[in-house]
């Protein structure tokens, strides 16, 4: 079943760069961090409707992980500019458990950013992690046994299904 449609997800985008402006708007240069391929699509978006709203410059890098399993492989922060003293949005398209938003932040901890806050397209009500996600495109409960499809990287047809 699909429950946001291309046209829904850009409206959730720019209403969501908006609230990332109020909250960061004296910041000189945002850090937009992009969870594994989907979370990178999303914060893309993100960071482009944040400049375009805002004038300010920001920097989109991404963080790879195993999400299925963290701790199989190295968590690697890549094209990141230091984060000291930097406010910084990690971004993801869903998040469930919590628990890839929570692993995503151990390349963080060599750093001492100024603000770090989360934002995801679909927010699902199972934190199993100490995670609050400060925006949110699409709050939505759920069983566990449904689960979220986002299909953000298609540049006319953006969609999330709940399966």
């Amino acid at each position: 079943m699909k429950i946001l449609n291309h046209k829904q997800i850009l409206q959730k985008v720019e209403r969501l760069a908006y609230e990332i402006y109020e909250n960061n708007e004296k910041v000189a240069n945002l850090i937009f961090l992009g969870i594994n391929k989907n979370g990178f699509a999303f914060g893309k978006l993100l960071m482009e409707k944040y400049q375009e709203i805002s004038g300010n410059k920001a920097t989109l890098a991404s963080i790879r992980l195993d999400a299925a399993d963290p701790l199989s492989s190295e968590i690697i922060l890549e094209d990141a500019p230091s984060l000291n003293n930097k406010n910084v949005i990690v971004v993801d398209d869903v998040a469930n458990t919590g628990r890839t938003i929570f692993y995503a932040m151990k390349p963080i901890f060599n750093f001492l950013p100024k603000k770090v806050q989360a934002a995801v397209l679909v927010d699902r009500k199972h934190k199993s992690f100490p995670i609050h996600v400060d925006y949110v495109g699409l709050s939505l409960a759920t069983t566990l046994k449904e689960h979220i499809k986002v299909d953000i990287k298609k540049e006319s047809n953006k969609a999330a299904f709940l399966q």
